[in-house]
């Protein structure tokens, strides 16, 4: 009997994980667009309100592999529809929350939310549906990403700008309730599978190709946050003080758009070799995220650069993953299970980075530092092609690198986090 059998959730549920997986990434990025807001209804500078990005990013790397083995043979239905309750209630607290600490404490909630979900989210599609059905049901799982950044920041700020940031944080917990009650009628039941020994992950870290592709993943994300995590106030510098909450989630709107077009394009690259839209997204944010540090140059200034900004960061993850999966290609789910945790603990350290940068500095210096991460990245993979040991532009790791992995049976699951349906190739 294959696991579509025993399961027979369907596209029902196939779009119930994705409401989950769109309701933890919303509320993750969620501050991004009320930054502003949240830092003068509790006092407190720019950059400390960067902490309720900041925090959530670092618990969720840690919680990613923790959450399915503190799980241990509980149901994974049961172990969603727990985790998207508690994501409802911590971001339903948020909107009492009465300082900065008390935010910042709940926010380690989320983290854990994001970090449990994703960890099991990821591997659901082919436990839901046929094998034939398999690809699309993965992407519309992972769908809620794309869909957080074009719809849920930006209503999110829009909600912030009607009601106050308090009713955003309501209005998501609101939304991660309801998503809590979806799941638990439309999943089936969900026994545990074999998770990836923690061995396994860290062997990898033994690869030259391994390492060189986490520190691309690691600037390249870090760098994108150092300055998204400031991008409300960013664009409220450029587009000049009039700048209005409907002007500014038109902004984050495009933004999103650009992102999900980003993703496609790098997508159908990733397919041809995941080296070959790398340097180009590298390039690409080493030179726009600075560029929004120029002031005052007006709404048009404003949306060139966030849709800049969008296309060439919207294809970082599934780039990434490419790449870090050919470095390792006998270990797909142990790459996958290090590629989550090096994402968010870079989420995490470029919020942080970026803060620490506004309040020491200024809002341009986050924005430069931004930068010149990304231009880090391009200097990883340019050098990376001489390295020895280290092979960032072919087709995987050298042959010598892959063998020193006790090579794992190919998977006919899913793709991992950021790697497109058909997987690199």
């Amino acid at each position: 009997m294959n696991t579509y059998a025993k399961a027979k959730g369907g596209w029902p549920a196939v779009a119930a994980v994705a409401a989950g997986t769109f309701s933890v990434v919303t509320s993750e990025m969620l501050p991004v667009g009320l930054l502003t807001p949240i830092g003068a209804g509790l006092g407190v500078p720019a950059g400390t309100a960067g902490l309720t990005m900041t925090v959530p990013g670092l618990v969720a790397a840690v919680a990613a592999p923790a959450v399915p083995a503190a799980a241990g043979r509980l149901d994974r239905r049961w172990v969603l529809v727990g985790l998207m309750g508690l994501l409802a209630a911590a971001n339903l607290l948020s909107a009492l929350a009465p300082h900065i600490a008390v935010l910042v404490g709940l926010r380690v909630l989320v983290g854990v939310c994001i970090g449990g979900v994703w960890a099991v989210a990821a591997g659901l599609a082919v436990r839901l549906v046929p094998a034939r059905s398999v690809g699309p049901a993965t992407s519309l799982v992972f769908s809620g990403i794309a869909v957080a950044s074009v719809l849920g920041v930006p209503a999110g700020t829009l909600a912030g700008g009607l009601g106050g940031w308090r009713a955003a944080f309501a209005a998501m917990g609101a939304v991660s309730l309801v998503v809590a009650v979806v799941l638990a009628v439309l999943l089936p039941p969900l026994p545990p599978e074999r998770a990836v020994r923690l061995g396994e992950v860290t062997g990898l870290l033994r690869l030259p190709a391994v390492r060189a592709a986490l520190l691309v993943v690691l600037l390249l994300v870090t760098g994108h946050f150092a300055g998204y995590t400031f991008v409300r106030p960013a664009l409220e510098r450029l587009s000049g003080a009039g700048a209005g909450a409907g002007l500014i989630s038109g902004l984050l709107l495009a933004y999103g758009a650009a992102g999900v077009a980003g993703n496609f394009l790098a997508g159908s690259a990733a397919a041809r070799g995941p080296h070959r839209a790398l340097p180009v997204i590298s390039a690409a944010l080493a030179v726009v995220i600075p560029a929004m540090s120029v002031p005052a140059g007006g709404a048009v200034a404003a949306g060139a650069l966030v849709v800049g900004w969008g296309l060439a960061y919207g294809g970082v993850s599934v780039s990434t993953q490419g790449l870090l999966t050919a470095a390792a290609p006998g270990a797909r789910e142990a790459a996958s299970a290090l590629f989550v945790s090096v994402f968010n603990a870079a989420i995490a350290l470029g919020a942080l980075l970026g803060g620490r940068a506004v309040d020491a500095v200024s809002l341009p210096a986050a924005l430069w530092l931004g930068g010149l991460l990304a231009a880090g990245a391009l200097g990883v993979l340019v050098l990376g092609v001489r390295a020895p040991g280290v092979r960032l532009t072919g087709r995987g790791a050298r042959p010598a690198d892959s063998g020193r992995l006790r090579r794992t049976p190919a998977k006919s699951g899913p793709p991992a986090l950021g790697e497109s349906p058909a997987g690199p190739r």
